[in-house]
């Protein structure tokens, strides 16, 4: 799976690019910290999932999940944060499921292998 990680925080990116990295199939092919960069990204790498912070600068997170759906109907989407009422948000939005920043990342993990 080709995974495009869009996080406006450094430490982020980098934990989770080490977590996916120890994990067979499973390839970081791009970085983004706003939403231009996860589109520009998205278009050169087409990578197979996005793993979204919900709070990314740049746009609202539910029109750029729509704008990548649009673009890209196969993309699987994976909302993060560390705000709980950000959830029904994610989901309403349309993305594949979400994952809360403060859960194991077992969590994360499990995620991804329900929307492979």
């Amino acid at each position: 799976m080709r995974i495009l990680i869009a996080d406006d925080q450094a430490d982020v990116r980098s934990a989770l690019g080490l977590l996916l990295m120890q994990e067979p199939n499973l390839q970081v092919v791009a970085e983004a910290t706003d939403a231009i960069g996860v589109l520009l990204a998205a278009e050169k790498e087409t990578p197979s999932l996005v793993l979204l912070d919900w709070e990314l600068p740049g746009a609202p997170s539910a029109s750029l999940v729509r704008v990548l759906r649009n673009r890209w109907p196969q993309l699987r989407v994976i909302a993060l944060s560390s705000l709980p009422e950000a959830r029904s948000a994610a989901i309403n939005a349309g993305v594949d499921t979400f994952v809360d920043k403060g859960d194991p990342p077992d969590a994360l993990l499990e995620a991804l292998r329900k929307v492979s």
